[in-house]
């Protein structure tokens, strides 16, 4: 059926909404696809409903491809499976919690983990039932303290969510391996570029795990990658660690008086005056040479607030988002954390931290950590700081620093973490070159989740020799609204969107430009002859709007052909646009269908 703009349920606007921030937000709202509900919640209206359901056919026909089946799960959920995998207190304040008349808690889903393990659970019970792939295309809410750029970041989205079921590791590696296959050809029928990164896993657990990033300034992760094809988000980049150092016969540390010196800067440059040092050693001291030691505070899924702190070389920074990344295997709870800088009323709890000269534990002074105040602090080092390593660090004391310090022999720690920025330059750890830094938006993520969520629900089968065995799971996740969200991101030109043929509401936009009977008939006639050629049209056929008016929405709205029927009829012929290049051209109206037929195909 012909969708006639006389009686399509759309209003463009010519303004671009306040709160819009990002390219895809405003020019989503002013073509009429979506509709602000709330922060973060938004209406789907025909035309966005349109492009939605075919990003969500495409990513069907590649799950049918597979052999993965679709299934549908309830958005509104019990509490109790999420409390047998902890989920319910790990997820913080980050999901809708609700009580029923009865009092009974429900929560509206964030993701399906549980549902599939139970189900299956419920149906399966031999090794002869797997493996099995299945899937759902559903709405997630998820408390977002900071809904932003429309449908990137919202409280309610939609998201391809499917798991696989297999008797042995063995299987889930072709499991996964077949659904990061389904997922390059998701994107490539999309017309999306993306980049397959390794990534951590975090809250969901598991081993091996890829996110799948559409590279763009507006992204918000970070990743890196090198020449020799190294790519990784910035969460998941190992750091190339310097070998140890033999400090047999490194001289002992000695503290020194270094007033007014609570920053790397003013350290470095007191140690050039104070201890000046030679090419042969080294050279003049740089912020390289110093260990800095920050105070970090994480907000447990209990509510608990622990104090962590970090040392790393001066001349870095700490990445927040790679801490958090890493930290979990470190604290005594797993779930959803908060992580920030100590503020002035956490370093009061802790009389030992002095402010602007913290040093590691040491042997020289009386020691950060082991004492009863720091008893519930950790000490981790970035993996720079090896053993043999010698720093400039704080004594611990107000207006002292302490040289040569050597780790591993004057002071320990509890581990090391992943915690600093990556930088371009560095080197990629598979030795492939050095890495570049971009930004890029999450458009799908893919998981070896492994055992742990059908080992809490107990999903077990028995296997060829009639032993039960706990069945080994994968997941993976496609961000469907935030698909069309990233479209029209890289697909939009300053008049409008420019949408990619996969998915655009319309194969071809007519409109009929001018005030002549013969103008809109001849319109009509081509608007159902196209329509029986088996496209999808869009026809302008608003009586009293003028061509500029006309031409502009079509422009907002983007369908990839425009085709205006105007004055050119007297002469045979209509004008034809290719809305991604711009080129007109002038066709004979009896060749028009078939010209718009040829491009539709051949595009």
């Amino acid at each position: 059926m012909v969708l006639r703009l006389s009686k399509l349920f759309l209003r463009t606007l010519r303004e671009d909404p306040a709160d819009a921030e990002v390219a895809s937000h405003r020019l989503l709202v002013r073509a009429g696809y979506i509709r602000r509900a709330a922060p973060g919640i938004y209406t789907w209206l025909p035309l966005g409903l349109s492009v939605l359901r075919k990003v969500e056919q495409v990513i069907r026909e590649e799950m049918t491809a597979i052999g993965a089946q679709e299934v549908h799960f309830p958005a509104l959920l019990p509490k109790e499976p999420y409390e047998a995998t902890n989920r319910w207190t790990e997820y913080g304040e980050g999901i809708f919690r609700l009580k029923d008349r009865k009092g009974n808690d429900y929560l509206l889903a964030p993701t399906h983990e549980e549902m599939f393990t139970l189900l299956v659970k419920d149906l399966y019970s031999s090794y002869k039932d797997l493996p099995l792939s299945i899937y759902q295309i559903q709405n997630k809410y998820r408390d977002e303290a900071r809904p932003r750029a429309g449908l990137l970041r919202g409280r309610e989205f939609i998201m391809k969510d499917s798991y696989s079921f297999d008797v042995d590791d063995a299987g889930l590696d072709d499991s996964y391996a077949a659904h990061r296959g389904a997922y390059l050809k998701i994107f490539e029928r999309l017309g999306l570029e993306v980049i397959p990164v390794a990534a951590t896993a975090g809250a969901m657990g598991g081993s091996k795990s890829e996110e799948f990033l559409h590279p763009t300034e507006i992204g918000e992760d970070t990743f890196v990658r090198s020449a020799g094809g190294y790519a990784a988000n910035v969460e998941a980049v190992t750091t190339v660690v310097p070998a140890d150092i033999d400090f047999s016969n490194a001289p002992a540390a000695e503290v020194r008086d270094t007033p007014d010196t609570p920053t790397i800067e003013t350290l470095v440059d007191a140690a050039n005056v104070l201890v000046p040092r030679a090419e042969a050693d080294g050279g003049p001291w740089t912020a390289a040479d110093t260990l800095k030691n920050v105070v970090l505070a994480v907000t447990l899924p209990t509510g608990e607030r622990q104090l962590v702190v970090i040392g790393l070389p001066g001349d870095r920074g700490v990445d927040l988002k790679r801490v958090e990344a890493n930290i979990g295997s470190f604290l005594p709870i797993a779930g959803e954390i908060t992580l920030e800088a100590a503020n002035d009323e956490d370093l009061k709890k802790q009389p030992l931290i002095v402010k602007g000269y913290l040093g590691p534990g040491m042997s020289l002074n009386a020691p950060l950590l082991g004492t009863e105040a720091a008893a519930k602090m950790l000490y981790l080092v970035d993996p720079r700081v090896v053993s043999g390593s010698a720093w400039v660090t704080g004594a611990n004391e107000a207006g002292k620093h302490v040289f040569g310090l050597v780790a591993g022999r004057d002071f320990g720690w509890d581990g090391v973490i992943e915690c600093t920025d990556v930088r371009a330059g560095d080197e990629a750890p598979d030795g492939s070159g050095p890495l570049e830094t971009a930004r890029g938006i999450e458009m799908g993520h893919i998981f070896q989740l492994g055992r742990k969520y059908a080992a809490a629900l107990d999903l077990k089968v028995l296997d060829q020799n009639g032993k039960q065995v706990v069945v080994t799971m994968g997941s993976y996740g496609v961000g469907v609204t935030r698909a069309v969200a990233a479209l029209a991101e890289s697909n939009h030109d300053d008049k409008g969107l420019v949408w990619p043929r996969a998915v655009a509401p319309a194969d071809v936009h007519v409109v009929a430009v001018g005030r002549g009977e013969e103008i809109f008939a001849a319109a009509e006639k081509l608007s159902l002859e196209l329509e029986a050629a088996g496209l999808d049209v869009i026809y302008d056929d608003r009586p009293k709007v003028s061509p500029g008016v006309k031409f502009g929405d079509a422009e907002l709205v983007g369908v990839p052909t425009i085709l205006a029927v105007g004055r050119g009829l007297v002469d045979g012929v209509v004008e034809i646009k290719d809305r991604r290049s711009g080129n007109a051209e002038n066709v004979a109206v009896d060749k028009a269908v078939d010209y718009v037929v040829n491009a539709v195909r051949n595009s």
